[in-house]
């Protein structure tokens, strides 16, 4: 039906759960941090973690700005005296995300689906709202990253869902059309919203990291059980 086939990440494709707010995280990072010449208490380290991230994203300005946080956590180590280079940068931002991530996994089927998309030749896209130090090494860990044919992650560009922005960059760098393609995710807001602003259809996919706050919007279709198979059966006409 649809020629290409756009996803959310967190929430649509893969179950996940972070606590950023343990005290325990921000006690390790601050033994890291300290290890390395810029010493903080936890306390101070989360206080200037926070001042960063909102000033990282007035910098970027404009609607819906996604401050990337690698530069965040290299920021840190320069507001104590402390070079960072890039890969200091990233070590650290990968290190805080396992400490804060309590699990991952993908959805049952979702392999499935993007198997049957991709012996169907449709192309498959992924535009997330994510941070790319983050993301980028969460997809490669559940061994999804081969079905893409182009990862947009907010972080990168500046910007996200549901900004026509962020989707216009997409369907410009791939030579989509919008009309052609579909947009399935599991926020109301972000996702189906977003593509209704791009003139995009959509799937909204309920699962448990759903915001509670739905039903506001409509969209082509509608999951409510997260199920993929019923996902595969409205989209291409075919159960899983």
């Amino acid at each position: 039906m649809y020629k290409n086939y756009i996803f959310d990440f967190y929430g649509t494709l893969a179950d996940i759960r972070t606590d950023e707010e343990d005290p325990c995280l921000w006690g390790k990072m601050s033994e890291i941090y300290s290890a390395l010449g810029a010493a903080y208490s936890p306390g101070e380290l989360k206080a200037a973690f926070r001042a960063l991230e909102r000033q990282e994203a007035a910098r970027i300005g404009g609607r819906d700005p996604e401050p990337d946080l690698t530069e965040v956590f290299a920021g840190l180590y320069r507001e104590k005296g402390v070079c960072c280079e890039a890969c200091q940068a990233r070590m650290t931002a990968v290190t805080f995300r396992a400490l804060s991530r309590e699990f991952l996994r993908a959805y049952e089927g979702v392999e499935d689906f993007l198997k049957e998309l991709k012996r169907r030749g449709r192309g498959i896209y992924l535009l997330s709202n994510a941070q790319r130090d983050f993301t980028r090494p969460e997809i490669a860990m559940l061994g999804l990253e081969t079905y893409f044919d182009g990862i947009f992650i907010s972080s990168e560009q500046g910007c996200k869902k549901p900004s026509p922005l962020f989707f216009e960059r997409l369907l410009e760098k791939y030579g989509l059309k919008a009309s052609e393609c579909i947009m399935i995710g599991n926020d109301e807001e972000a996702d189906i919203a977003g593509a209704r602003h791009v003139g995009m259809d959509s799937l909204y996919i309920h699962t448990d990291i759903s915001p509670r706050d739905y039903g506001k919007v409509e969209p082509t279709y509608r999951v409510m059980d997260g199920d993929f198979r019923k996902i595969q059966s409205l989209v291409l006409g075919q159960s899983i």
